[in-house]
């Protein structure tokens, strides 16, 4: 494997081939994703170890001091020899990366082949392409954050641990010295924490990053627009608390702390700075001066980091560890926002030629990252291909029998919400159908849903109404995370299939499906995407007829925010929001393209509830989906562009629709808000049609797979950064 190594010595930069650590027990083999470059501490190392021998001494007292004592312990000679090897030796860099579990050492179980997880240290986490980590310097990585900004849990351990030394209060003023690196961080989760901040930097681009990432004001130290925001915002009291992240030899950060801080204030101490105190100022003040050690309780102790001995929670809230975990929660969140920090990603085969860049000064960077080699294609990170698998029916295909004349009768599984507001109504009122059934999980859901609509028969028992040879079709209306294996069951069960969207929530889900499909020889299977079922665009559709060139379609689904408590939020469980309803949307744009796509990227914003989904297709056609929470619910929320040959369909929210050819509105149709028609009507029309007649099902199970698939392929595209291919089985 390969690894940036330096020789403190020599100076000397370079990206070694080394052996491949060996995972031992009480730790992971993790293959990196993506490393940071920490242009604080990381570019000291590297600018000291250019310095003469008499520069390096200068620059680590401390080292020196340590010599010196083994010159009296040892003799000059021996402590010659054992310095002079020490340095021409070659040390790692790096100590913070998020990458890919590929083996588990003996003692872990919260961990398993294929997690992503972001890990850190200086022994731990390096610039290499496979490291060996213990157990307390790694976290798992939350669903829905990408890889490139997990890298950075290490640098926001360190910035989380330093506003915990100031113990922030809702309401105070902070005063944050150094807006580099870990300035920017703290800058953020001081005001996620309810404190006004204010920045202090030379750099007045870094000042005006700081101010968009929540600052209220920034400035030159040396200026008095830091004092004069200071003085506006605490009333002229002076700063609660002051951060010190800045590096260097010079003594103006902690000489500004003492005159901007109030009386009694706390002061901070997290980057590596000049720290002779002026003893008056702090002592009048009575300034409580704090230091942060590193990543948090644990640093340094090799009890906790090597041999996994964790803390007890009731005595050391936040570990290092826990630190870590907690970054990646709010970043997976949206509270802290790492994207505008990332000046550079860079391939991890050019890391020579970017500390060079770096050491320099041409690139001017406040954070830079490594991308490796199975994350990197044209420039962008790699995702893995999602499997579109192939529809395989074992032996002959029928409808199961019925007379012709007998009502189709239903059983339905789940009564939730959606059942009994948007199926059941339709279903209840429609000549030819019998509600046989109703399975719910608790008794009194069942019953009202047996008094409400009619049910012959209300229970809990899903195995009695598989095994009833007079059910002719089951609805599958539960939560998302069952509805794979209930529709399995159903399919080997021998019944025809309403499943409402999604079909699966994981790529095994739905091979387990088409498993079943295989097996049993049934794949009388529908997934309730009905919007390809609403009269205004079928109409829509027609009148726009057919295309010869590719096409462009956009999106916009202003899904809104979703009420506290509700289920859909459970993501761990149920999938993510958009896993569980973008199938529709996918569907959409597909059936009105009439093909299925082959490739997906998708992005999003902090915390990935707002998306932009990009779908191409085999002629060259593509399907731009926004879907977002964060819009005004005055706006419509679902708007519809198809852009082709000359022409415009455009769809307001099932409300109006229009086609537009050669310079002029050729078609127009709309209705009242309160009569909008999503589908669901007719396409339980079509699916009932199915069942009566034995006909085919009203929507092919190849498009639904295809659909499925890319849907997963979102939650890929987000995690890997680049597009995802959706590679057809044969």
């Amino acid at each position: 494997m390969k690894q940036v190594v330096q020789n403190y010595k020599s100076g000397e930069l370079a990206v070694l081939d080394v052996p491949v650590p060996g995972c031992k027990p009480g730790g992971v083999l993790v293959r990196t994703a993506y490393s940071l470059i920490s242009t604080g501490t990381e570019l000291m190392k590297v600018s000291e170890a250019g310095m003469s021998m008499l520069g390096k001494a200068r620059s680590r007292p401390d080292q020196v001091a340590k010599v010196m004592q083994s010159v009296a312990t040892n003799g000059l000679p021996a402590t010659y020899r054992k310095v002079m090897g020490k340095l021409d030796s070659y040390t790692p860099l790096g100590y913070s990366l998020c990458g890919v579990v590929e083996q588990v050492g003996a003692g872990i179980d919260d961990v398993a082949v294929g997690d992503l997880v972001a890990c850190a240290g200086n022994e731990h986490a390096l610039h290499a392409e496979l490291n060996w980590v213990p157990k307390n310097l790694y976290a798992r990585v939350p669903d829905g954050l990408a890889p490139q900004h997990a890298a950075f849990g290490t640098v926001g351990s360190i910035a989380l641990q330093g506003v915990r030394q100031g113990e922030p209060q809702l309401g105070e003023v902070a005063l944050v010295i150094g807006l580099g690196l870990i300035g920017q961080l703290v800058v953020q989760l001081l005001a996620a924490s309810g404190v006004r901040v204010v920045g202090a930097d030379p750099d007045p681009v870094r000042c005006e990053l700081a101010e968009r990432l929540g600052a209220a004001a920034c400035g030159d130290p040396s200026s008095a627009a830091v004092e004069s925001a200071v003085a506006e915002l605490t009333d002229g009291h002076g700063v609660d608390q002051v951060y010190l992240a800045a590096g260097g030899g010079s003594n103006q950060p902690v000489e500004l702390a003492a005159r901007l801080c109030r009386d009694r204030g706390r002061v901070v101490d997290i980057g590596k700075c000049r720290l002779d105190l002026p003893w008056n100022a702090y002592y009048e003040k009575e300034l409580d001066v704090r230091f942060s050690r590193s990543y948090g309780p644990g640093r340094y102790d090799p009890e906790y980091e090597l041999e996994g001995r964790d803390y007890p929670i009731g005595y050391v809230r936040w570990t290092e560890r826990r630190n870590l975990a907690c970054f990646l929660d709010l970043h997976a969140r949206g509270s802290i926002d790492v994207e505008p920090l990332i000046s550079h990603i860079a391939d991890f085969d050019d890391a020579v030629k970017t500390y060079q860049s770096l050491k320099d000064g041409e690139l001017k960077a406040v954070a830079v990252l490594f991308r490796y080699a199975e994350h990197a294609e044209d420039g962008e990170a790699e995702a893995p291909a999602v499997a579109v698998p192939a529809v395989r029916r074992g032996g002959k295909v029928s409808a199961p029998a019925r007379s012709a004349t007998a009502p189709v009768r239903l059983a339905f599984v789940g009564a939730g919400n959606y059942a009994t507001s948007m199926l059941l109504p339709h279903l209840a009122e429609r000549d030819g159908v019998a509600l046989s059934t109703v399975v719910t999980t608790t008794a009194l859901s069942a019953a009202n849903a047996q008094r409400k609509f009619g049910f012959a028969r209300a229970t809990t028992d899903l195995d009695a109404v598989l095994g009833d040879p007079s059910i002719d079709a089951v609805f599958v209306v539960t939560r998302h995370s069952s509805h794979a294996e209930l529709t399995r069951k159903a399919l080997l069960a021998g019944k025809t299939v309403f499943v409402e969207k999604p079909l699966a929530l994981t790529e095994d889900e739905l091979a387990g499906v088409l498993a079943a499909v295989e097996e049993s020889g049934n794949d009388r299977l529908q997934v309730g995407f009905n919007r390809r079922f609403a009269p205004l665009l079928r109409e829509a559709k027609q009148r726009f007829g057919a295309r010869t060139g590719p096409a462009s379609l956009r999106y916009l689904v202003n899904a809104g925010t979703l009420g506290h408590g509700s289920w859909y939020l459970r993501s761990g469980t149920e999938g993510t929001r958009f896993a569980g309803e973008g199938g529709h949307f996918i569907d959409t744009a597909s059936w009105l393209l009439d093909a299925d796509p082959v490739s997906v990227y998708a992005t999003g914003t902090s915390g990935q509830e707002d998306l932009q989904v990009v779908l191409r297709y085999l002629d060259g056609s593509t399907a731009t989906i926004g879907y977002v929470t964060t819009g005004s619910p005055g706006f419509p929320k679902e708007t519809l562009d198809l852009i082709a040959d000359g022409k415009v369909l455009k769809l307001d929210d099932f409300v109006r629709a229009s086609v537009y050819d050669d310079r002029r509105k050729r078609w127009v149709s709309s209705r009242l808000p309160k009569a909008r028609d999503k589908g669901q009507n007719a396409e339980l029309a079509a699916f009932i049609k199915a069942v009566r007649t034995g006909g085919p099902m009203p929507v092919p199970l190849e498009s639904l797979v295809a659909t499925t698939a890319a849907t997963l392929a979102v939650q890929a595209g987000l995690a890997g950064g680049a597009p995802v291919t959706l590679a057809r089985a044969r």
